[in-house]
């Protein structure tokens, strides 16, 4: 397991640990998919890219945690695989290659629905190992 989940009363509190910060993102929207549906049932049929800009890690993690909901729940599109490159000039810029396909909820099992992200216990420890919490509002 890639992720796991921490307890919380009302939402998804998510622990991710990785070698490197780009796949502690990678595990993030791994387990964004998951906690929507049977990440398991998905087959990599298809990609789909995200570029994303931020100020500070925090901001980029938001921002990815959110981009990742966006393109499942409202795009319809669920990714299983997730290759993420950072790089940080001025930004911080996140560049994502995400393999999966279009869901099929007869297929894919749909868990539950993921309002948003949110800052709230957010934590990003960038250094070995990685160390990631958020909180999915649900």
């Amino acid at each position: 397991m890639v992720y796991r989940y921490l307890d919380h009363m009302t939402d998804a509190f998510i622990e991710v640990i990785a070698d490197t910060i780009e796949e502690a993102f990678e595990n993030a929207g791994i387990s964004v998919v998951d906690t929507i549906v049977d990440i398991n049932s998905v087959e990599n049929k298809d990609d789909r890219k995200i570029e994303i800009d931020a100020d500070d890690l925090k901001g980029l993690l938001y921002s990815w945690l959110e981009e990742i909901i966006i393109l499942t729940i409202t795009d319809g599109f669920a990714g299983k695989t997730f290759n993420v490159k950072i790089t940080k000039n001025d930004r911080f810029h996140l560049l994502a290659k995400i393999g999966g396909e279009e869901i099929n909820f007869e297929k894919h099992h749909f868990k539950m629905e993921i309002k948003s992200p949110t800052y709230h216990l957010m934590e990003i420890r960038d250094e070995k190992p990685v160390l990631m919490r958020f909180l999915l509002d649900l």
